[in-house]
């Protein structure tokens, strides 16, 4: 495989197509209950125990404000393991596919109204007639508006 390959993973949030790094992914799990945490934002659905880690579990489908999420059979959360260590799992309508791009087949987001930050986008990729929203998922997760992280004195 060329070494400019990356792969992303690739996850429905509504009716738009989403992907993340493939190597901030650690694990793909089904919807399970939640421990609430008291005060959180309506986005943290609360924590799970993943074998004695404590994992915040965001649903991203209320952060972008997708419309009222439902939880089904099909609704998965998707582990991330970030930098520092961190793990984080979101919640997904779907996760569809592994996607492997190239750096042309990557474009810049064009400068317009989003529900998500252009400072969280890493790009956008067509394949076909589908167009998948690159995220920048560790910029996103480490986000002060996210609350997740302490933010660090450089």
């Amino acid at each position: 495989m060329n070494a400019d390959i990356r792969e992303f993973l690739g996850f429905s949030l509504g009716s738009e197509e989403y992907a993340v790094d493939i190597l901030k992914v650690q694990e793909i799990r089904g919807y399970d209950a939640v421990t609430h945490v008291v005060n959180a934002p309506a986005f943290i659905k609360g924590v799970i125990n993943l074998r004695g880690t404590i994992v915040p579990i965001v649903d991203l489908r209320i952060k972008f404000e997708l419309g009222d999420p439902v939880y089904d059979q099909f609704t998965v959360v998707i582990v991330l393991s970030l930098a520092g260590g961190r793990v984080v799992g979101m919640v997904v309508d779907a996760v569809s596919e592994v996607v492997a791009l190239a750096p042309n087949d990557i474009r810049a987001m064009p400068q317009m109204g989003s529900v998500v930050s252009a400072e969280y986008l890493t790009g956008l990729a067509s394949l076909g007639e589908r167009m998948i929203i690159l995220l920048d998922i560790e910029r996103l997760m480490s986000s002060p508006e996210m609350g997740l992280v302490e933010t660090l004195a450089e």
